[in-house]
């Protein structure tokens, strides 16, 4: 199993920061692809941001200038740097993880539990 466990949510005032951090804990020969997702209140979990074990990133519509993933690998653990944020980045912040297992090589997604942001008009 992998755990992944979220910081960095908080309220915060539009136009303000904040970073997010999750890292990844348990038995696992590698950590794949990471992402974040969001979910705001009646609405679905989307995707916000992806990368890839080697640093290739990819952005939602709603982050793209605004919020930057990034990965310390020797760490297992993957950022989202949030800035500019609007009212309407309020939502859970999810992190997932790509991980092979030990010793099964079995290879799944794990999610974290979410961390709150909330944007302040």
């Amino acid at each position: 199993q992998v755990q992944l466990v979220e910081s960095g949510g908080g309220l915060v005032q539009a136009g303000g920061s904040l970073r997010l951090s999750c890292v990844a804990s348990g038995r696992f020969a590698s950590i794949n692809d990471m992402a974040w997702y969001r979910q705001a209140p009646g609405k679905q979990r989307d995707v916000v941001a992806t990368i890839t074990n080697s640093g290739s990133t990819t952005y939602g519509d709603s982050a793209k200038g605004r919020f930057t993933i990034s990965r310390d690998n020797a760490k297992n653990t993957v950022y989202l740097q949030m800035s500019s944020l609007e009212p309407e980045d309020t939502a859970v912040y999810y992190c997932a993880a790509h991980a092979t297992l030990l010793p099964s090589s079995y290879a799944y997604w794990a999610w974290g539990q979410g961390t709150q942001v909330t944007v302040s008009a």
